[in-house]
């Protein structure tokens, strides 16, 4: 039995797409395959799951050596289970840039492509097989691509989620704004979690200038609820850092509906990567990033020290 995945704290791509992958390796392929969780999901996640009737994956915690694997929506060992390349990888589909640190024991399909979403890379690759999907895996995908793009709002967004989106809603039935602000306000209710667990909620690992920093980013249509606990926030992050091996850990809550980032700026080194990476004047312990609205494309690749 193959184990699809993705990367840690999932989110919602993290969380459909290997569902969607194993119901075409298991229904299409003739591959028995499970989708798995390396985490928690997150609340949006849930919510979708909950929308569409489909089980909460199980949470996996490690991998046997040997273990057949396909991975999704990740191709960096950092966001994987340690014992990663003990593991039998058949087979990448991502939307992410190449890492490099993952080891094959043969040669396998790779798929990583510039969209928006890896459940549109899929859309792409089930090709004819998606007239077989059932409206619960369609539904995933859709899901995943209002997420990943924020409702077309990200700049990472192209003209192919789009266009796959629409076709999903209007077989769906369903209203996209409608549906993306119900998923927004899920995502957007973190009352139940802690500081801590806001931190980790949505982070990954980068280095800058001799410093590793957790990039955390939380998207919301409520940003005051999360500023509100701003200094409870800022005092979680050394342990969080800590636990991570990162030196800080830098918090960017995503305005979606304004299309803007607010950064706390707790430290005298992270308002110096504020102000080089994004060309402003940090005055206090935080900054509003007009327009800023994506990691992957906004965000890590300004980063300076």
């Amino acid at each position: 039995m193959i184990k699809v995945f993705g990367h840690y704290s999932p989110d919602t791509d993290s969380t459909g797409s290997p569902l969607i992958w194993a119901w075409y390796l298991s229904e299409i392929e003739g591959t028995p395959a499970k989708a798995v969780l390396l985490g928690e999901p997150n609340t949006e996640a849930k919510f979708v799951l909950d929308q569409w009737q489909v089980a909460q994956p199980e949470i996996i915690r490690e991998l046997a050596e040997g273990e057949p694997v396909v991975i999704v929506d990740t191709n960096n060992p950092d966001e994987l289970p340690a014992n990663i390349n003990k593991a039998d990888i058949r087979a990448i589909i991502d939307h992410h840039k190449l890492v490099g640190g993952l080891e094959t024991k043969g040669p396998i399909n790779i798929t990583i492509r510039p969209l928006a979403c890896t459940a549109t890379i899929m859309f792409n690759l089930i090709g004819k097989h998606m007239a077989q999907a059932p409206k619960a895996i369609k539904g995933l995908m859709l899901s995943c691509i209002l997420s990943d793009t924020l409702e077309f709002r990200s700049p990472t967004t192209t003209d192919e989620d789009r266009a796959v989106a629409h076709a999903l809603a209007d077989e769906l039935g369903i209203d996209l704004s409608e549906y993306a602000a119900q998923m927004f306000a899920a995502k957007s209710d973190v009352s139940d979690f802690s500081e801590a667990e806001l931190l980790k909620m949505d982070a990954k690992k980068y280095a800058v200038g001799g410093k590793t920093f957790r990039i955390s980013v939380l998207e919301t249509t409520s940003p005051d609820q999360i500023l509100a606990r701003k200094d409870a926030l800022v005092a979680a992050m050394p342990g969080v850092a800590a636990e991570d091996g990162a030196d800080e850990v830098m918090l960017f809550v995503i305005d979606i509906l304004k299309e803007e980032a607010t950064l706390l700026v707790p430290s005298d080194t992270i308002r110096q990567v504020a102000e080089k990476s994004f060309g402003v004047t940090v005055e206090g312990d935080e900054v509003v990033l007009p327009g800023v609205m994506s990691r992957k494309k906004q965000i890590i690749p300004a980063l300076t020290l």
